[in-house]
């Protein structure tokens, strides 16, 4: 079978044929081998006929991808973007968007939903994710009954009895396809500084020589990122994944020293053309004049610190070719499009925000199926450098071998979800649905999901958002939010609003989504009688009082006077140590935050000034931030 000139795989029919039938389906299989020709096959056929069919991605990096891709594609009449902070052609029939953003609409019977065919499941796997998975399995749950999964992922070894879960609660046919082979082989190597590219049982068996166990093991050197590149010139274009933004632009900088590539001179000229109609400021940026001084000799980094038009051009010069080895975090693995010969791993150790721990074989694989191109690459090369101080063959061997972890329920009920629950059912019927999880299915039906649905019922009760059966106004307020429910409702549900100005309402939004570190440094504050007044009213606020996050309100007026007096984000930048990519995160969830508010309040005053506060915000990173951003795209 043939699909836009290109002669299937058996593993791509075999989901085309289930797809004819109208099942879902399940597509376990490597990275690169083509899974996304099957969603494009939905998509073709769908769209002619005039039905919908909506496109869901893990990340919004991911979901801004595919809007480009499938725009080109289709025509961008054809496609909408929905991600929660920006919203392009929201009724067109192909719809991207983030897993967030289509749970949100399901749960709130979104009419645009009723013409929709196929939802497509990206990165299925982050059903497994501690603090997000359970957004994936409200997805499922709360989906109208005709829609069908189309749910891709790369080894997913209990994909049977995830699909018998959908068919279980959906009552329709599921089907699972898996296809082991990856396009491309990809062979598994380690780098020993001393051995150099090696195999694991080959360090092992040095590290367990005796006189090197006790003596030489704390004065083994840790591999050099230098030397390994060194070691695969005829291996690239790589991808380096680091587990930290300060390491990805040092090693740069320091590979770009050693002129291991030409200098490629059309490079400055391309990074001048894409720079072209921004602000100058941008020109003067650290990140912007150390990607200027290593682009052009094929080296790049990539992480979430960058400006958003900084990590286009970057993404762009890779797609080109033009990038020999980018140093990248481990977002770069997740979905986008970007494959090499070879991917190296500075570490395969990571500090998850508690303690450095090992890679599971499931972060370790999504990162390896970066490798090997199809139908460039004959074979492709994961290459992990080994640091013989914390050594372990056992442990490494484990997590290396192949992708044995299988997903799992990460189910739990938010307050939205609760909300929005009993707004719409009945307690029998509410009953049901909380059985209809997938952790439910995994433990035989012994759940203790109801119990929970009682026991947060039962709080919110007390803190006034349920009467009886019924939502209290503050309980419709709260059933439009959709994080950080009950901060934002005491906030704007409450009488406390109504003492706020615009600025004191910009300061406490942007207090509720910054996520403090220690490491954070706000070199200059903006003390003055605003602050001192709302300091004051969060302190005599029963609920606010107790929130550790409003204690740092001082901090937070780095950022928000500023901004609130017409600074660009380059009159913030000196002000913290906050990268400018972190500044236009935070200021894009002002803006969703805000839109929230605006759904969800019946008040026009306060509707108006969070209108004027997103205003705001938007124009401090006008001609700054990527170009999908317009005034009258923002969520309303």
């Amino acid at each position: 079978m043939k699909f836009k000139g290109l002669e299937l795989d058996r593993f791509q029919e075999e989901s085309i044929e289930a797809i004819h039938k109208n099942h879902s389906v399940v597509v376990s299989a490597p990275t690169g081998s083509g899974k996304t020709l099957i969603a494009d096959f939905i998509i073709e056929r769908d769209i002619k006929e005039g039905i919908n069919v909506v496109y869901t991605a893990p990340i919004k990096a991911l979901s801004n991808q595919k809007f480009k891709e499938f725009s080109l594609a289709y025509g961008k009449d054809k496609v909408g973007l929905l991600t929660g902070d920006v919203v392009k052609n929201p009724d067109a029939p192909l719809l991207i968007m983030t897993t967030e953003i289509y749970r949100n609409l399901v749960i709130q019977n979104d009419p645009r939903m009723a013409n929709v065919s196929y939802v497509i499941l990206d990165e299925i796997h982050f059903i497994n994710d501690i603090e997000r998975g359970y957004v994936w399995e409200e997805s499922i749950i709360f989906s109208p009954q005709h829609i069908r999964f189309l749910c891709l992922s790369a080894t997913i070894p209990n994909a049977a009895e995830f699909a018998e879960w959908i068919c279980r609660i959906k009552g329709h046919k599921v089907e699972v396809v898996s296809h082991p082979t990856r396009p491309v082989p990809l062979h598994k190597l380690f780098y020993d500084e001393e051995l150099g590219i090696t195999t694991l049982a080959k360090i092992r068996e040095i590290a367990g020589i005796p006189h090197y166990r006790h003596g030489r093991r704390q004065n083994a050197h840790r591999p050099n990122h230098v030397h390994l590149i060194e070691g695969i010139s005829d291996k690239l274009p790589c991808i380096f994944f680091c587990f930290s933004r300060a390491v990805c632009e040092r090693h740069a900088s320091e590979l770009a020293k050693r002129k291991l590539f030409s200098h490629d001179a059309e490079i400055a000229g391309f990074i001048r053309e894409k720079l072209r109609g921004v602000s100058g400021d941008v020109g003067m940026l650290q990140s912007t004049r150390t990607l200027r001084e290593t682009l052009p000799w094929g080296i790049g980094y990539h992480h979430a610190g960058l400006l958003p038009l900084l990590k286009e051009i970057v993404e762009e010069l890779f797609a080109m070719g033009k990038i020999r080895v980018l140093y990248t975090t481990e977002t770069f693995a997740v979905g986008i499009n970007m494959p090499a010969k070879t991917v190296c791993f500075d570490s395969l150790r990571k500090f998850d925000g508690a303690s450095f721990r090992n890679l599971s074989s499931k972060e370790y694989f999504q990162i390896a199926g970066r490798a090997g191109r199809r139908g460039i690459d004959k074979e492709g090369y994961a290459i992990a450098m080994v640091d013989r101080r914390d050594f372990d063959y056992g442990k490494i061997s484990h997590f290396t071998l192949r992708d044995i972890e299988p997903i799992r329920s990460q189910f739990r009920l938010s307050v939205n979800t609760v909300l929005n629950l009993i707004k719409k059912h009945d307690e029998e019927t509410i009953r049901e649905i909380i059985a209809k999880s997938f952790h439910a299915f995994q433990h035989h039906g012994r759940d203790d999901g109801y119990r929970s649905f009682q026991n947060l019922r039962n709080t919110l009760a007390r803190m006034g958002y349920i009467e009886g059966s019924n939502l209290t106004e503050k309980g419709e307020f709260a059933s439009g939010i959709y994080a950080e429910e009950i901060l934002i409702t005491e906030i704007f549900a409450t009488d406390f609003y109504r003492e706020l100005n615009e600025y004191q309402m910009l300061m406490m939004v942007a207090a509720v989504c910054y996520e403090g570190s220690e490491r954070v440094e706000f070199r200059k504050t903006f003390p003055n009688k605003f602050l001192h007044d709302l300091r004051k009213l969060v302190r005599r606020q029963g609920y606010l009082q107790k929130e550790k996050r409003f204690e740092s309100l001082e901090n937070i007026t780095s950022l928000v006077h500023p901004c609130y007096h017409g600074a660009t984000i380059f009159g913030i930048l000196n002000n913290t140590s906050l990268l400018e990519g972190d500044i236009i995160r935070l200021f894009r969830q002002i803006i969703d935050r805000m839109g929230q508010v605006r759904n969800a309040t019946a008040d026009e005053r306060l509707k108006g000034m969070m209108k004027s506060c997103q205003d705001i915000i938007l124009a401090s990173i006008q001609n700054i931030d990527a170009p999908e951003w317009e005034p009258d795209e923002l969520s309303a």
